[in-house]
């Protein structure tokens, strides 16, 4: 188990907020072998990894603003935006012009081929990269690296071989698998687990305090309750009763997870 702190966004990364993560895990059990890695201070690989796919001929600048971006394709719920290719022609001439008004960010070009995975939990998955994604941002206009070129650059270097992640990241799984193809990595296993949400499916969030282990404390009483609480909502185990998570994978095998959500989506928290 590698924890590795995702503080890309420096403006919104302090230490006291990774301080905490990590003394929340402790206090629940949630144990690691590896780390704690940060993204801050490895633009040095990131840049290498885009001056490697830069030489390749697969990045160009992209102009477009955000308010352009959803005017061109705005998807429906559940679904993903598709770039619709706006600046990947752009002559020389154009790109002079337009840097004289902003900076650019940089897309990766992605090729008209189908990328698929059988995930652990949800299955069979696949996108047709051109049409079910189109060129995405490797870098932002900010010049900070985006998260699908740094997270896969970074398990690479951590040797990272098994990803396990919330549902709502499939979509992107496929992309970040031509990426470890276009950079010589070796590919990872991938789970994506159910989403916990509130009623209406609504997303659980920081902002509403929705998961505060403060609160949860205060409502169960003990790390071990709260544990509990998870394992019994998800189905893990059949009554709630206070627990560890190391007492959870005495019993725990991915088959029967996989058995309890047919829809594979998510659960309600409650």
């Amino acid at each position: 188990m590698v924890l590795r702190i995702e503080d890309l966004d420096r403006d919104r990364s302090r230490d006291e907020y990774a301080n905490r993560i990590m003394s929340d895990f402790e206090m629940l059990g949630l144990t690691w072998d590896e780390g704690p890695y940060y993204q801050r201070g490895r633009d040095e690989a990131y840049r290498a990894a885009f001056e490697a796919l830069d030489a390749k001929g697969l990045v160009y600048p992209c102009f477009c603003t955000r308010a352009d971006l959803h005017a061109a394709s705005a998807p429906h719920r559940g679904e993903k935006a598709v770039y619709p290719g706006t600046c990947k022609n752009l002559s020389a001439e154009d790109v002079c012009e337009r840097l004289q008004a902003r900076k650019p960010s940089y897309r990766l070009i992605v090729p008209a081929q189908e990328y698929a995975l059988e995930d652990l939990v949800q299955g069979p998955f696949s996108q047709q990269l051109d049409r079910d994604c189109g060129d995405f941002v490797i870098r932002r206009s900010d010049g900070l690296f985006a998260y699908q070129l740094a997270s896969v650059v970074d398990d690479a270097g951590q040797n990272v071989n098994c990803i396990v992640r919330g549902m709502d990241l499939l979509v992107s799984t496929p992309q970040q698998i031509y990426l470890q193809d276009m950079l010589g990595f070796g590919h990872c296993t991938y789970a994506h687990v159910p989403l916990i949400v509130g009623d209406r499916d609504r997303r659980l969030s920081k902002r509403d305090k929705d998961a505060a282990l403060d609160e949860l404390l205060a409502t169960y009483k003990s790390p071990e309750a709260i544990i509990g609480h998870v394992a019994f909502i998800t189905g893990l185990i059949s009554e709630e009763a206070p627990c560890t998570p190391e007492e959870l994978l005495n019993d725990f095998n991915l088959d029967t997870l996989v058995d309890l959500f047919p829809d594979r989506v998510q659960i309600l928290w409650r």
